[in-house]
Parts: structure tokens; sequence; C-alpha cells
């Protein structure tokens, strides 16, 4: 038989874990809404779009669309992937900047690395460069900008 003042003690600690969790600080930082940006080549310009990221552990997460003018069948659309982590996000929120990598997934399955670099203009806001490599040498770059959306509403 388990010593009741030892189970009372671990219920308690089972309660209070969400309450920590959402005590962190870090929950404002859970969505954050990227402007949608246009970048040139060449003979084309790319556009990008993400809708607001989301964050799930160390890992923010979105879809995006990237449309390609005048080569509409090279048009793509994915999943995109951001790895930071909390000690990344308690420095972010001292206005310290900080490079980010991850990984973009495209409908058909083919993965593209993604790096970048975030740089607050003040508590909500700031520029954000994303490099969206399309062979292993070659990438597209982004220059943006980012607003935290705050905490996750009920259904995200």
């Amino acid at each position: 038989m388990i010593p009741r003042p030892f189970l009372l003690a671990c219920l308690l600690l089972t309660a209070l874990a969400p309450l920590q969790a959402a005590g962190s600080g870090l929950d404002r930082y859970a969505v954050v809404a990227i402007a949608p940006v246009t970048t040139s080549l060449y003979i084309a310009s790319v556009s990008l779009s993400v809708p607001e990221f989301v964050r799930h552990g160390q890992t923010y997460e979105s879809t995006y669309t990237a449309k390609i003018f005048p080569y509409f069948f090279w048009n793509e659309g994915g999943r995109i992937r951001i790895d930071v982590t909390d000690e990344t996000l308690r420095r972010f929120a001292r206005g310290e900047s900080f490079s980010f990598s991850g990984h973009a997934i495209r409908d058909d399955g083919t993965t593209r690395r993604v790096t970048g670099f975030i740089a607050p203009d003040n508590p909500s806001s700031g520029r954000v460069t994303v490099r969206v490599f399309v062979t292993r040498h070659h990438a597209l770059a982004f220059e943006t900008t980012y607003r935290l959306a705050g905490p996750l509403q009920a259904g995200q």
C-alpha cells in the first residue's frame, strides 16, 4: 500500500505541472505571424506565404505556399518546422537576436533545409531572414517581418 502523504504529494505535483508550464513566461511566444514576402531571381520572382507558426514543444510549425511567377508549374506548398529551444526563447525575451534551423517538407515529400536569423525591433515584433535551400548549395533568401500573435487559443 502506498503511504497517504506520498500519494497526496504525487497528485499535487501532477496538478501543478500544467500551471508551471503556463507560468514559464514563454506562452506569449506560442504563436508567431510572418508577413508574406517576395524575392527575385534572374528570370522569376518567388512569393512565400506562411500562416501563423504555432509552437509545439521545442518546434514551431506551419504550412507554406510558394508561388513562382511566371513559372506557375513550379509552385509548391507543404509544411515547415523551425527548431527553437526554451533557452533561446528566454534570451530572445531579453532582446537578443538568434539564428535558427529547420526544414520544409513539400507536399510530394521532398525535404528542404531551412535556416534563418531573427532580430527583435521591440518586444512584440522585428525582422526575420529565412533561407530555403532549393539545392545543397543554393538557397532562396527572404527578408520580412514577424509579429508575436500571443498564447494559443482554444482549438489551435
